[in-house]
Formats: C-alpha cells, structure tokens, sequence
C-alpha cells in the first residue's frame, strides 16, 4: 500500500467516524504546520481563496493552475496527514486537474459544480473519481453544489434545499463519499439535507457569527465542517489588530507564540 493510498483511506475513515472532521483550511507552509501540530487536527484542506490571495489573486481560477498546484505540493511535502485540495471548479478540465494534484501529493478535494447542467457536473465528478482510481487510490471527493452560493436573493429556500438534495445524491450515486454546501447555515435546513442525503454525506463551511457550533453540526448529522477563507481571515485580523495596537503606542500581544 503507498503513502498515497493510506492517506487517502484514512481521509476517507474521517468522514463517517462518530466525530465531525473538523478541518481548518491553510494557505501555505506555515499555516499547515501549525495547524498540523495542533492537537486533534486528523487532515488538512487547502483554502483557494487562500493561496490565490497569499500570490495576489483573486478567488476564481484566477491564480495559474501551476501556481496553485506548487503550493499544495509545498504543503502536502511539509506535513505528515492527508491533504484535501480546493481544486475550485477544475480549471476546465476537472480529471486533469485531479490528476495533478494527486501528482502533487493530494488525496481528496473540493469541485464546485456551479450550476452547470447537472449531467454535466456528475460527468466531472466521474471525471475526478476516475483519475484516482487510475493513481489506485480512493480520492475522497467533495463534491460541492453551488446552490446556495448561486441562488437568487429571494428565491424559495423549500426549493433550494430540495435542488441540494437532488444534486447531491446523483454526486453520491456516482461515488462522491461527501456533498459539500457552502452557504448552508439554518438548523432546520441542514437537518433536512442530511435527511435527503443521509448521515455523514454532508460537508459544510464555518462562517463567523453565522454557523452552528461544530459539535451541534455532529449531533444532526454533518460529516465534515471546514473553514475556508476565514481562518485566514482570522490571521489577517490579528495581524492588523496587532498593527494598530503598535501605531497607538503600544506592543504585540503578551500571549504571542513562537509558532514559525
């Protein structure tokens, strides 16, 4: 068995444990070993908001592929778990794109399905999951619906959980292990997605001030809670907070930590 192969399965054993994976997205080397080296943390996810901003581009694809991927391959080299990639919408070839990250030391990712015609969107999904067959390992998928994301302001939310539901078990019929639904918050809604979709298929965003708690996620069912962009967010934060404590005079926080 690879290296590979066993990360890849024990990517995959996280999502239907009893315990939510919890997964606090990095952007760079540092941030993966510190995230790495906290207790409890079992896999990391790369944020692509977070690497394209760490070079100066804006989320979308906008970062060149090869830029992306020499990031992750400098994350997955400098951390011993397994590493899911934010491979966002495929840059237009979603098994390609797959293949690479593989390549670069990725066993499981994000693809967003952004509304595409849905037999279009289960065709990358295949596309993905074929690609780690073929490098013989099982790629843990997350195969993200844009329904929320895309939805009109003002649009029937009976409708959208039940679009949800539809796009996620035809991702889960072709081998998806886990639906991704960003922008999902409410309680109810997300106990009914998880009724549609079953326990621990169901993969969410943390956003601050918004999502539940991670341990009331677990309870109704969720599979995995990641973080996105906000965890660093939450380093800007700190770093500007820190700024402007040293522009009025004062010093860097006491309780600064020696983690680089």
């Amino acid at each position: 068995m690879t290296d590979l192969d066993t990360r890849a399965r024990t990517l995959l054993d996280l999502h239907t444990a009893p315990e939510i994976l919890v997964l606090a997205n990095v952007w760079d080397v540092v941030s993966a070993r510190v995230v790495a080296a906290t207790d409890g943390v079992r896999a990391l996810a790369t944020a692509s908001h977070g690497i394209a901003a760490t070079f100066g581009y804006e989320d979308g694809e906008n970062i060149p592929l090869a830029l992306h991927l020499d990031m992750l391959e400098l994350i997955t080299s400098a951390v011993d778990l397994p590493v899911s990639m934010d491979m966002e919408a495929g840059y237009g070839d979603p098994g390609e794109t797959a293949r690479r990250a593989i390549a670069a030391g990725a066993v499981g990712g994000n693809l967003e399905d952004q509304m595409k015609p849905l037999d279009e969107a289960v065709a990358a999904v295949e596309a993905v999951l074929r690609a780690g067959r073929d490098a013989g390992i099982d790629f843990v998928l997350n195969a993200r619906t844009d329904t929320f994301v895309r939805a009109a302001e003002g649009a029937d939310r009976g409708e959208l959980v039940a679009e949800a539901i539809r796009r996620g078990r035809a991702y889960l019929e072709v081998g998806a292990p886990v639906v991704f639904v960003p922008r999902l918050v409410d309680r109810d809604e997300i106990a009914e997605i998880v009724e549609g979709l079953g326990r621990n298929k169901l993969s969410l965003i943390s956003v601050p001030g918004a999502s539940l708690p991670a341990r009331e996620m677990q309870e109704l069912g969720v599979a995995r809670v990641s973080t996105g962009p906000f965890t660093q967010r939450v380093a800007l934060t700190a770093l500007q907070d820190a700024t402007v404590e040293l522009l009025a005079g004062g010093t860097l926080p006491p309780g600064t930590r020696a983690l680089n």
